[in-house]
């Protein structure tokens, strides 16, 4: 799973309010390289929660990202080839994703999340 996936996923357990982020719990983490294409990640930037995708990279051991960001910085080759590592090319391939309310932990296998419900969950 990557980690922009990552970013677009939350907790809908019923009556949790606050389902994201999800925590990682990286038991394998592989990289796969991606063509590198900065038009995409300009048009990306605006859709993703800074502060999960930069949690979500250090947990997967990636800690290249920095805290904050201002528009500038997509002009920025180095910047934009940092964050085109940790959102496409930073597999999940083994874990869980944990909801940051309950608990619950949904598992990774073989890089899909199952974010299944149980019946008392819905």
């Amino acid at each position: 799973m990557r980690l922009i996936t990552h970013n677009m996923l939350s907790s809908n357990i019923k009556g949790v309010t606050n389902g994201f982020p999800l925590r990682i719990e990286a038991e394998k983490v592989v990289e796969k390289e991606v063509d590198f294409n900065p038009d995409f990640l300009r048009n990306m930037f605006s859709k993703i929660e800074w502060k999960a995708l930069t949690d979500a990279s250090k947990a997967l051991g990636y800690a290249e990202l920095p805290e904050e960001t201002e528009p500038s910085m997509l002009e920025s080759e180095l910047f934009l080839r940092k964050l085109h590592h940790a959102l496409l090319e930073l597999h999940l391939e083994e874990g869980a994703l944990v909801c940051p309310e309950t608990g619950r932990k949904f598992p990774v296998n073989k890089g899909i999340p199952n974010m299944l419900l149980h019946e008392d969950e819905v």
